[in-house]
C-alpha cells in the first residue's frame, strides 16, 4: 500500500496502546492519518476506561474537538476473560461493557461525525466460533460484537461500512515462537499484530468499498484444521471427573 493513503483522515482506536491496537495505530500514522487512542494504560493518549459511559462521552468530545471528523473507528479494547467457575455477575457484566456496549455506544456517539466513506472495524476473536474451557465472559463478548457488526452494517448503510476481524493466536510480546505452537498452524507460524493491522487498513480503504457486514477470520487456518484423537500425534486425555 502506498504512503499517504489516509492523509487528512482521522482514525479512532480503542485499546490502542498495546498489541493489535498499537500496531494498527502505527499503520494509520504511517499512512498519514491523525490517530486518536483511548486506553486504560497511562501514556500520551486519552487515558480512560471504555467500560465507563461518561469516559466514552468525554473521549468522543475530544476526538470531535481535535479532528472534527471520523473516517475510521476501530473497536479493539480487550474484555475480561473469566470462566463460569470463577466469573461472578459483576465480572461478566464488566466484560460485556468493554466488549459489546463500548463499541456500540462509541459508534453511536461518533456517527454524526462520520466522513464520507467512513468505516467501522470491530476486533472480534476466533473464539466467536470455538472455545476453550473457562472463557465464558470473553467469548460471550466476542460473540456479541460479531453479531453487532452485521446489525450496525445494515443500520449504518450509506453512512459507514461496518466489518469485523476475528484474530486467532496473535503474539503481542515480540517473541520468537517455534516448535509445535508454530507448526500446528496451517501457515506454519503464530500471528503478529501487523497481520491484523494491515487488514484493518485494507477494510478501511476504498479498495474494500464493496465489503460491509462481513467477518474475516485471520487465524493462520486453525479454525479450518480438523483434529480428532490420533491426528498429528495428538491424543485426548479427559480431565478428572467432577466431584459431587
Amino acid at each position: 500500500m502506498g504512503m499517504g493513503m489516509f492523509d487528512g483522515k482521522a482514525a479512532v482506536i480503542t485499546g490502542g496502546a498495546h498489541g493489535i491496537g498499537r500496531a494498527t495505530a502505527e499503520a494509520f500514522r504511517r499512512e498519514g492519518a491523525a490517530v486518536h487512542i483511548i486506553d486504560i494504560r497511562p501514556g500520551d493518549w486519552f487515558v480512560g476506561d471504555v467500560g465507563d459511559r461518561e469516559t466514552l462521552e468525554r473521549f468522543a468530545e475530544h476526538v470531535v474537538r481535535e479532528s472534527g471528523r471520523v473516517d475510521c473507528l476501530i473497536n479493539n479494547a480487550l474484555p475480561l476473560m473469566k470462566g463460569i467457575d470463577a466469573c461472578g455477575y459483576e465480572d461478566f457484566v464488566r466484560a460485556q461493557l468493554v466488549g459489546v456496549v463500548a463499541p456500540f455506544y462509541l459508534t453511536k456517539l461518533l456517527m454524526p461525525h462520520f466522513a464520507p466513506g467512513a468505516s467501522v472495524i470491530n476486533i472480534v476473536s476466533s473464539r466467536d466460533r470455538m472455545s476453550q474451557p473457562q472463557t465464558e465472559s470473553y467469548t460471550a463478548a466476542k460473540g456479541g460484537i460479531a453479531a453487532l457488526t452485521h446489525a450496525m452494517a445494515v443500520s449504518l448503510a450509506g453512512r459507514a461500512r461496518v466489518n469485523s476481524i476475528s484474530p486467532g493466536w496473535i503474539d503481542t510480546t515480540d517473541s520468537v515462537i517455534t516448535g509445535a505452537d508454530a507448526v500446528q498452524q496451517p501457515v506454519g507460524r503464530v500471528g503478529k499484530p501487523e497481520d491484523i493491522a494491515e487488514l484493518v487498513l485494507f477494510l478501511c480503504s476504498a479498495k474494500a468499498g464493496f465489503i460491509t457486514g462481513e467477518n474475516i477470520c485471520v487465524d493462520g487456518g486453525m479454525t479450518r484444521l480438523m483434529i480428532y484423537h490420533g491426528d498429528h500425534g495428538w491424543t485426548y486425555h479427559p480431565g478428572p471427573e467432577p466431584e459431587g
